[in-house]
């Protein structure tokens, strides 16, 4: 029996891999790493994206369902510190998530208004056709 080293091979991804699993375009993953969002290695003109990229474009796309910009997504991974168990950037994004859906229950205030305000306007309507018959 031979006593034989296995070789551990990193996982990588390539942008066809990403765009494929996301179902996003490689345009899209392009402009992610234009932000400074992603940071694939190259390999000539070649982008290799890590574990690490794709778990940072999955939670991109996921804040961007949530209603969150770039820019909050940044502040977010900005504030990664798996030392401190992450407790700033838990708050951070707890006060980001009261935040939102305190917009959403002010959008969804303001649509009621509005579709009680065009029932209205439709009897008018009604109403004033039926006047002038």
């Amino acid at each position: 029996m031979t006593d034989s080293k296995l070789e551990v091979k990193s996982v990588t991804y390539t942008i066809s891999d990403l765009s494929r699993e996301f179902d996003i375009t490689t345009r899209a993953i392009r402009f992610y790493e234009d932000q400074g969002l992603l940071t694939p290695k190259r390999e000539g003109q070649k982008r290799i994206y890590g574990p690490r990229d794709r778990v940072l474009l999955k939670l991109i796309l996921r804040g961007k369902r949530l209603g969150f910009t770039l820019a909050e997504s940044r502040v977010l991974f900005d504030m990664y510190d798996p030392d401190s168990g992450n407790s700033k950037q838990l708050q951070q994004f707890l006060a980001m998530l009261d935040e939102k859906e305190a917009l959403l229950d002010q959008q969804l205030h303001d649509i009621e208004i509005m579709k009680i305000e065009l029932k209205e306007a439709r009897q008018r309507c009604v109403n004033a056709l039926k006047a002038g018959q």
